[in-house]
């Protein structure tokens, strides 16, 4: 929306439309939050009932001699490297293994769960995403 239409917007309308939408502008039970998961339910009675599965659980390594720092300036370059492609993962995870099963004469075509293969994407090309690496 370019400048002139958005100021006749306001004039016509209302500078009231456009301003920010607030828990004070919304109706009583409106709670805009700052974008968190619940943690809980709420009751019949109104309460709120903790759930203990919901809440994060926060899982930080080690980092006792980590020479790096957490912050990235926004000025650093790009990284060099090209995004991986499905192609070129199952050249680096799967293709050794299916090569050293083929020499060995161990290869077995029902057993591509082995290598990665998902059985969900049954009619569809065979694909290796990262979430299927073989451990």
């Amino acid at each position: 929306m370019g400048l002139l239409s958005g100021a006749a917007r306001c004039l016509v309308r209302g500078a009231d439309r456009v301003s920010r939408w607030t828990s004070k502008r919304g109706p009583r039970s409106f709670y805009k939050g700052r974008g968190t998961k619940g943690t809980g339910v709420r009751a019949r009675d109104g309460k709120f009932v903790l759930v203990q599965e919901m809440v994060p659980e926060l899982v930080v390594p080690e980092l006792a001699g980590f020479r790096l720092k957490p912050y990235v300036n926004y000025r650093a370059p790009a990284g060099s490297d090209t995004p991986l492609t499905a192609e070129q993962l199952f050249r680096e995870a799967a293709a050794p293994a299916v090569e050293k099963d083929v020499k060995d004469g161990t290869f077995d075509p029902a057993q591509l769960e082995k290598y990665g293969f998902d059985p969900a994407q049954d009619g569809r090309l065979f694909q290796l995403h990262p979430k299927n690496f073989p451990r």
